[in-house]
């Protein structure tokens, strides 16, 4: 999708757009216009979508709700490409000139356009006309100066989303560590971004026996990556971001069901926003160092696959007795953790995971599950959430539920009884921060992948976590 901005449409039969404010309608609008939104109900409730012609002109009203967040203003141009992107629209124009936006306010809304225009089609060569698309332009009309440079901004955040959902959406013959790297060097030529690369024979060496146990069964051979951003002051310690990426989770030994096991091909998610993100940032050379790391196996039921009651060594030196193989993201993380405070001693740690179906029984796909050590840390992941519309919800840590995991033959083991799924293995990963560290853990198993559409997503990857992580650094390290 094509993004111009101009004084005025090059097409004058192009759909014209005007964005509204909950119960704001302009009052430059024709009153015959008014009458119409009033016998509609139209209201300017964030996305809803109003279209009218009017002496000739087609139009259509977008609400944009009454609370000026970017995820509002998202969720308004969301709407608009839902509705005519395989209508046989080809331009439309955004009329923001009387409409009191800013720029940031614009590119918002144009973001959310270019969200919602996403589709993996790849391996689709039977689609009906009808349902092609066909909106290929979007003219921005009017509208302060700054618009087209917000929209620079948020254009970056929208090639990080790309790269993120196109991570997830692909299946594990195409995916996975190998090619997930491969996919990512070829994101980041030419962005600044710095990229080391471990094998398994390295990862071996630094004894990374947590991460290379759930890895043991694939003929897929792991990979360690690691992305870094140098974009703020020299002696400035990195934000770390670290991903879980199962490219494809059987379960291991511990096989999970037949039904819906498809949908692990997903099970990277955590890398894969980690992966978008750090795009995102070098394309918007943002004033932070930040380094991403995603961890990447591929778990498999192979006669080589570790086993229920194996323990293995951590990269900390920790032992792990692995109850359930299924368990395995935590076990990836912990060496994935562990390595990246030695490597870069980062002020603080965020990781990603897919981690528990626990998660999505408790929160469903409405937020992501939040879990620190540190009080600031998590209030800053809350309100970026809000913000960005990657919304977070706190859970607790205490003592009382890190002993559930001890173990009577290792240092501990990789899951505790039935209650407190989710809960538990945070504590896990805790074990794994050193020196109290800030760290928060992000358990984002319902959110990567929509079964239905939604504001800023077709059906399919959501491009969850990006969003998120921006903000995060834009509101924090940056401010």
């Amino acid at each position: 999708m094509k993004i111009r901005f101009a004084d005025s449409s090059s097409d004058n039969s192009a759909l014209r757009i005007v964005p509204v404010a909950k119960d704001s309608l302009p009052a430059s609008l024709p009153q015959a216009v008014k009458d119409a939104a009033g016998r509609a109900r139209f209201v300017g409730k964030g996305g809803q979508v109003l279209e009218l012609f009017h002496d000739g002109e087609r139009m259509a009203l977008v609400g944009t709700g009454d609370d000026n967040k970017p995820a509002s203003f998202e969720k308004a141009g969301g709407a608009v490409v839902a509705k005519y992107w395989t209508s046989g629209e080809k331009v439309i124009a955004l009329d923001v000139s009387e409409s009191g936006l800013d720029g940031a306010q614009i590119a918002s809304i144009l973001l959310g356009m270019r969200s919602r225009n996403w589709r993996h089609e790849r391996f689709r060569t039977k689609l009906k006309d009808d349902q092609k698309r066909t909106l290929e332009t979007i003219e921005v009309v009017g509208g302060p100066a700054d618009s087209a440079d917000a929209w620079e901004i948020e254009s970056a955040v929208a090639d990080g989303m790309d790269l993120t959902r196109h991570l997830v959406a692909e299946p594990a013959n195409t995916i996975y560590p190998e090619t997930f790297v491969d996919y990512c060097r070829e994101a980041y030529a030419g962005t600044g971004l710095e990229i080391t690369v471990l094998d398994k024979d390295q990862m071996t060496a630094l004894g990374m026996g947590s991460l290379l146990g759930v890895a043991q069964g694939s003929v897929r051979e792991p990979r360690l990556l690691c992305v870094k951003w140098s974009g703020g002051a020299a002696d400035e310690a990195p934000t770390a971001f670290v991903g879980k990426g199962v490219t494809f989770d059987t379960g291991g030994i511990s096989l999970k069901p037949g039904p819906g096991m498809g949908d692990m091909k997903f099970d990277m998610g955590g890398a894969g926003a980690v992966a978008g993100a750090m795009l995102t940032l070098a394309k918007r050379k943002a004033k932070a160092n930040v380094i991403g790391v995603c961890g990447l196996v591929e778990n498999m039921p192979d006669a080589a696959a570790q086993r229920p009651g194996d323990v293995v060594t951590s990269m900390s030196g920790q032992t792990i007795e692995v109850l359930n193989t299924d368990a395995e993201g935590r076990l990836v993380l912990a060496d994935a953790l562990h390595w990246v405070q030695v490597e870069h001693k980062p002020a603080r740690i965020i990781d990603f995971a897919t981690l528990t179906g626990a998660m999505i029984i408790a929160l469903g796909s409405e937020h992501g599950g939040l879990f620190s050590n540190n009080d600031e840390l998590a209030e800053d992941l809350l309100s970026a959430g809000i913000e960005s519309g990657d919304k977070l919800w706190r859970f607790p840590l205490s003592p009382a539920y890190d002993k559930l995991l001890d173990s009577p033959i290792a240092d501990m083991q990789n899951i505790g009884p039935k209650g407190a799924g989710s809960i538990t293995a945070a504590q896990f990963i805790q074990r794994f921060i050193m020196d109290d560290t800030p760290w928060a853990h992000c358990d984002i198993a319902g959110m990567v992948w929509a079964e239905k559409p939604g504001a800023t997503w077709d059906k399919g990857a959501t491009g969850y976590g990006v969003r998120l992580i921006d903000r995060f650094i834009r509101d924090t390290v940056e401010s």
